[in-house]
């Protein structure tokens, strides 16, 4: 048995977040039918502080948080594609249901899944009670109410409390009294329907019907302080009417109906002051009245009479397709398939606000409790956007590549990710918030790859024949390569220097060659009779290295030109290659699964790893052969050596991500990209029952969600001749960070990226019993700085080296580092990295870095591949910093020098 160690590099990647698409399906992007880009998408809501947003993209949740502007994504997935999505009041518990119908209650802080549940009828819309006791699920025509989870362990978590019928069609909406007495539902027929949650005495369900077409939304008004009675509730239609519906009581008297209007000028009043700005809150009783009377909501119905008293319409000559309320403040979003929103007071309807987001449909809005933060969702074109009403200003504009993501690349500093589409955009990400901020829009054609010539400057390629420079200062195209002769780019590569640029095509198979600074075409190098699939340069040489179709690979040198180029034959067609990092191998894969290793010096073939096995897997829908015998068509498109070039990172048209070790050619370990069912290649194995004579039979589309359109004479019933198809689970391409603590897979998800940063384990190394916690505690007291960081470095964790660092005398810094030996200088400079990044002490985790550079910086120059990942990580940590710091000192600068001439004008004057 032989025992391999892999001590320089960890392997326990998990998913920190998905970037390139913050709400949506990609199987909106691809559909042609307006139907089904409607259905696709789920509802957005924000938890009970008001300051994050829980956005469904695919089968996953993204957490996004507003104050700090940051998103992260959940652990936990879905079986398909998410449709509908419910928070408990107290934030503690998740109800996630996909399309299929399968539930997943998470906890929520913790990403947890804590039970799996299947509904045996479609639901389309859940809802939390107020008091956290319960939750209702639309049930086909009917609504479910269950019990919900406690904190205590039970034998079955989702107790079936009742059922609830009388509704006519496919339930839309559903809301809560506030006392969670009380549950409205409203549906396709245009009706909207009462029950109790609990059984009352002569009570029958009250059916609320005054619209033609479906209701969208119902929603109680908020209950006046020492009511307790359910006086009001509005209904939304799809044509753009609201009707008001008002209930009164038999047993009332006379007092109490002068109570109630009192009750309606005081709110009145409140609501003055809110508009105007005031900082109290509006209604700001939490108790609902039910301090007042021990009654319930439900108890006062079987003596109330519905009618309706007001009907307003919204006059848009388009449809409501998405609506939400807030009680508290009385305010009423509605959002239209024309992409156009409103902000309605309630009762008057008075229109306070009207924009137009896109020309897309809005197929959800929520609003926080504050009533501040308005946030839309557009499926079809995966756009979530957050909108302060009061200041009309953007709290977030998020979109993603239109028809889907195609190339990547990291920064040199590994702060910035620059990713292509499809749709000929390129856009920027930030990986510490994990948001776009800024896109360019110069080609006209897909982009095809993309590549940084330095910190400042992007290079891409594109499908248009042309290859254009950007720069990242001011956000512009500043330079366009062309060729002589109109031709498609696939591929490009930009020197170590970024003073040569080289770009590949697809017919008539050259390799073009021009200077960065002048646009000048240099030359043009031929030789392949195939389509160029991969350019990459030497590390530290002007050796260029192009992959073929044609299954050779050919090494040139770009100074010296003397002879024809190396040539590295291979048995099948070549599509990507990668040098390592320190530019002594070079690794290439072919469309038969093979890696293989090249020595560059001499052009020997090292050895080869077979990864057909690994990465093969995944049957799509209209395969004619199992996964097994389709093991053909699987291959790595994109490899990427890790930042010490131990290890290997690759991907391609599979659902499997493999890491490498290059000198053991062993498999390390495997990453599933997508366990999404709603996309085309998860499965292995397809159920026999959704194979038809005619080919597979879709049943995720259910005929009570049909968009039917109008009948055309001549064509069958409900074909507008629209078409989908599902889209494949695959990766494009995949790239290690500089820092080596992440690496990112473009898919047809987006962008995926795994990270290393959250995930400090314990890692035992010469332990002994006195390296313990105590230890550090009893040497920091004794005032032992440097053995209380070698014990904590030993424990290896966080908040106890943290603890020691912080606790260091300032002048104690350049002794303490000397202490630090060769096999801890690593992991110390990974943590002062990690805690640097979102410390305040700048000066003092500055005065750290240096110390170690200066003390140890020999030594690492040396050893540059052990330590280049952690000081790649401290150089980013320092290089955020540094951005911001100048950020604030410039505007300090050019605010003093207006203060500087005002005053000189001043004293102009006065003389």
């Amino acid at each position: 048995i032989h025992l391999i160690c892999l001590p320089t590099m960890k392997f326990n990647y998990k998913l920190h977040r998905l970037c390139g698409s913050s709400y949506g399906t990609p199987d909106a992007l691809n559909s042609l039918s307006p139907s089904t880009s409607r259905r696709a998408g789920g509802n957005i809501i924000y938890t009970s502080s008001g300051n994050v947003l829980l956005s469904p993209v695919s089968n996953r949740i993204q957490v996004i948080d507003l104050l700090t502007h940051t998103v992260r994504t959940l652990s936990c997935e879905s079986r398909s594609n998410v449709k509908t999505i419910a928070l408990s009041p107290d934030d503690r518990l998740l109800l996630i249901i996909d399309e299929e119908n399968h539930a997943m209650l998470v906890n929520f802080h913790r990403s947890v899944v804590l039970h799996r549940f299947t509904f045996k009828k479609n639901v389309t819309v859940c809802e939390f009670s107020p008091c956290s006791l319960y939750f209702a699920v639309s049930y086909g025509k009917h609504v479910q109410v269950w019990h919900a989870p406690g904190l205590r362990r039970e034998f079955a978590p989702f107790v079936l409390h009742r059922t609830y019928t009388g509704l006519g069609d496919a339930v839309i909406s559903i809301q809560w009294g506030s006392d969670s007495s009380v549950i409205m539902a409203s549906s396709r027929n245009g009706t909207a329907r009462i029950w109790t949650t609990h059984g009352v005495d002569n009570y029958i369900p009250v059916t609320l019907s005054s619209h033609k077409t479906s209701v969208v939304g119902a929603y109680f008004e908020k209950i006046s302080s020492g009511d307790g009675r359910i006086r009001k509730v509005y209904t939304i239609s799809s044509d753009g009417a609201i009707a008001a519906w008002t209930c009164s009581y038999s047993d009332e008297s006379d007092d109490d109906i002068n109570k109630k209007k009192n009750d309606f000028f005081e709110a009145s009043n409140a609501a003055v002051s809110f508009f105007g700005g005031s900082n109290d809150d509006f209604f700001s009783s939490k108790n609902d009245g039910k301090a007042a009377t021990e009654k319930s909501q439900a108890d006062y119905l079987p003596k109330g009479t519905w009618q309706v008293t007001s009907r307003h319409y919204f006059h848009q000559d388009t449809d409501v397709t998405a609506t939400s309320f807030s009680s508290s403040h009385n305010l009423l979003i509605v959002g239209f398939a024309s992409g156009l929103f409103g902000l309605y007071e309630l009762p008057s309807m008075s229109n306070i606000h009207t924009l137009s987001l896109s020309n897309q449909v809005i197929k959800t809005v929520a609003i926080n409790d504050t009533g501040e933060w308005l946030a839309f969702g557009c499926p079809s074109s995966q756009q979530l956007l957050v909108w302060e009403w009061r200041s009309e200003t953007y709290i977030i504009k998020q979109r993603g590549h239109a028809y889907g993501m195609r190339c990547m690349a990291y920064s040199p500093d590994g702060v910035v990710v620059a990713t292509g589409g499809e749709d000929g955009s390129i856009k920027l990400w930030n990986t510490s918030s994990g948001f776009c901020y800024c896109t360019l829009k110069s080609h006209t054609a897909p982009v095809t790859a993309c590549a940084f010539a330095n910190s400042s400057v992007i290079m891409s390629s594109s499908l248009d024949g042309t290859v254009r420079a950007h720069d990242l200062h001011r956000y512009r195209n500043f330079k366009t390569y062309t060729t002589p002769s109109p031709c498609q780019f696939s591929t490009l590569a930009v020197d170590p220097a970024g003073e040569v640029l080289v770009a590949g095509t697809m017919d008539p198979f050259h390799i073009y060659t021009w200077n960065v600074q002048s646009g000048k075409l240099l030359d043009i190098l031929t030789g392949h009779v195939g389509p160029i699939s991969s350019l990459s340069f030497h590390p530290t040489r002007g050796t260029l290295c192009s992959a073929s179709w044609d299954g050779n690979v050919k090494m040139w040198d770009l100074y010296k030109r003397e002879g024809e180029p190396e040539n590295m034959k291979h048995a099948q067609d070549v599509v990507c290659c990668a040098f390592r990092p320190d530019g002594a191998q070079v690794c290439t894969g072919t469309i038969g699964g093979l890696l293989s290793i090249w020595d560059v010096d001499n052009g020997k073939l090292l050895f080869e790893i077979d990864g057909k096995r690994d990465i093969a897997g995944g049957r799509k829908i209209n395969d004619r052969m199992t996964s097994d015998n389709n093991a053909a068509s699987r291959y790595f498109t994109s490899v990427c050596y890790s930042a010490d070039g131990s290890c290997i990172l690759a991907g391609g048209n599979s659902k499997y991500i493999c890491i490498y070790e290059v000198s053991q050619q062993i498999l390390v370990k495997k990453f599933q990209i997508s366990f999404n069912r709603s996309l085309d290649g998860v499965l292995d194995e397809l159920n026999s029952k959704s194979l038809a004579d005619g080919g597979p039979v879709d049943d995720i589309d259910s005929a009570d969600e049909a968009d039917f359109s109008a009948n055309i004479p001549g064509a069958k019933r409900g074909d507008d001749g629209s078409r989908k198809s599902r889209v494949e689970v695959m990766t494009s391409q995949v790239a290690f960070s500089s820092t080596g603590r992440e690496w990112a897979a473009v898919s047809n998800e987006g962008l995926h990226i795994y990270s290393l940063d959250d995930d400090m384990i314990f890692d035992p190394i010469t332990l002994t019993e006195e390296i313990t916690p105590g230890a550090v505690q009893s040497n920091l007291l004794a005032g032992n700085h440097s053995v209380a960081l070698l014990i904590s470095l030993h424990l290896n964790e966080f908040t106890l080296v943290k603890q020691v660092l912080e606790e260091t005398p300032y002048n104690s810094i350049p002794h303490v580092v000397k202490t630090v030996g060769q096999e801890h200088l690593d992991r110390l400079l990974q943590y002062v990295a990690k805690i640097m990044s979102d410390s305040p002490h700048l000066e003092f985790y500055t005065q750290w870095c240096l110390e170690l550079l200066q003390c140890h910086g020999t030594y690492m120059e040396k050893h540059r591949s052990v330590y280049m990942r952690a000081f790649r990580a401290m150089h980013r940590s320092i290089q955020i910093h540094h951005n911001e710091l100048r950020k604030v000192c410039d505007e300090n600068k050019y605010m003093l020098h207006v203060m500087e001439d005002q005053s000189q004008l001043v004293l102009d004057r006065s003389a």
